[in-house]
């Protein structure tokens, strides 16, 4: 097979995605179009150079819907023989698009694509568009359907995961995350810009001080919901009846911030980066997606990750660093032992809990992030995986070259 390297990855801030996000005045084709022009300019990309652009973008919906891929190379300085195609695999949709670049330039389906995604959830609202996972009555039967807050504090009551340990794995996101953006670490974000030119956001907007008292003040998110509204909790007993009852652990301070954001990378064969003079940062080495238990849901990081490996020819050890999306607390206690892995080798720069989940660009902000700290600290491997909606798992391996 061909290899797959990455160029170039870059990103915006991540916004805090409500209406006073600083965000919410740019729609999700405009934050594409950004990211999609500085990565053509800074890799002079003229003409027909990509084969396509592939994007994540979940909520695909009013301002979002009808391709937003599509729209989004049209809306930019691309040229306009490009194509666009819009992809959903909920949380993991960014790094689907990656691993879907990179096998079709190993497969020898094109030279180079784009590939990445957007959300602006602070404009259209996650879950507005519906789903029949939820909605249809015989399939939310059938897959014992509750919310993923629930199913985050599953994981935690079955893998006996306290309200303590996810508050601390909180509390040091926020640091990490914090002295990152001090230090400069986010190599690759772009700001966002007004349509005057003015600069509207540099930097990660949610990171903020965090301590254990102040998460202590925190009520649960998902106790009333998974306790007095529809009964969720119930549904989950019925599915896990070893479980005495559901212990209700997460809370806005260890579970992921509603963001909006944008990430673009650019991916090609050898071939394709001598002939624009580009030198590569990365080869995408293996990628993996699973299916699992439609519950519990969020537990698809352990077998993408056991899986990606096995496609690699890897052991876990051989790893240097990972990037494990913090959706919420639980999934990444969850990774953490059950690999027996070090801390200091995962989300070395904080997490989604500290900056925000745009759910169609994390995967790709995350391997961008990835990519930044593998070379600034002289790494060569790194992992990134994400949890997904409905019982998924994603995850990719890259390798410096």
């Amino acid at each position: 097979m061909t290899d797959a390297y990455i160029y170039d990855a870059i990103r915006t801030p991540r916004g805090k995605g409500k209406p006073d996000g600083t965000l919410h005045e740019v729609p999700a084709v405009r934050l594409s179009a950004l990211v999609l022009n500085e990565l053509a300019q800074r890799n002079n990309l003229e003409g027909h150079a990509v084969e396509d652009v592939i994007w994540g973008n979940v909520t695909q919906l009013g301002e979002k819907g009808a391709c937003l891929a599509r729209s989004a190379v049209l809306y930019s300085d691309l040229d306009e023989r490009i194509p666009g195609v819009s992809i959903n695999r909920f949380c993991a949709s960014g790094l689907e698009a990656v691993n879907m670049a990179a096998n079709q330039v190993r497969g020898g389906a094109g030279d180079a694509f784009i590939a990445g995604g957007v959300e602006s959830m602070s404009r259209v609202p996650m879950g507005s568009d519906g789903g029949a996972i939820a909605a249809d009555p015989y399939l939310a039967m059938k897959a014992y359907f509750v919310p993923q807050g629930i199913s985050a504090d599953i994981i935690a009551t079955k893998f006996g995961f306290s309200r303590e340990e996810a508050d601390a794995l909180a509390v040091e996101s926020q640091r990490r995350a914090k002295a990152a953006d001090e230090q400069g670490r986010f190599k690759s974000i772009l700001p966002v810009n007004d349509i005057n030119g003015l600069s509207i956001l540099e930097h990660d907007e949610m990171i903020r001080p965090t301590d254990m008292q102040g998460l202590g003040a925190l009520n649960p998110s998902f106790k009333q919901m998974g306790e007095v509204m529809p009964g969720f909790d119930q549904i989950a007993l019925m599915k896990y009846p070893e479980l005495e009852r559901i212990e209700h652990i997460h809370h806005a301070g260890n579970s992921s911030g509603i963001a909006d954001g944008a990430a673009a990378v650019l991916v090609g064969t050898k071939e394709f980066g001598e002939k624009h003079g580009l030198k590569p940062r990365a080869r995408v080495r293996a990628t993996s997606r699973v299916g699992t238990d439609p519950t519990i849901m969020l537990t698809g990081p352990v077998p993408a990750t056991e899986r990606v490996l096995a496609a690699a020819g890897m052991e876990f050890g051989d790893i240097d660093l990972f990037e494990v999306n913090e959706a919420f607390a639980a999934v990444v206690l969850r990774f953490l032992t059950y690999f027996d892995a070090d801390p200091d080798k995962v989300n070395v720069n904080g997490g989604a809990i500290a900056m925000g989940h745009p759910l169609g660009a994390t995967g790709a902000i995350i391997l961008s992030t990835l990519l930044d700290e593998m070379e600034r600290s002289d790494k060569e491997t790194g992992l990134v995986t994400l949890c997904i909606g409905s019982g998924m798992g994603a995850a990719t391996i890259i390798e410096r070259v």
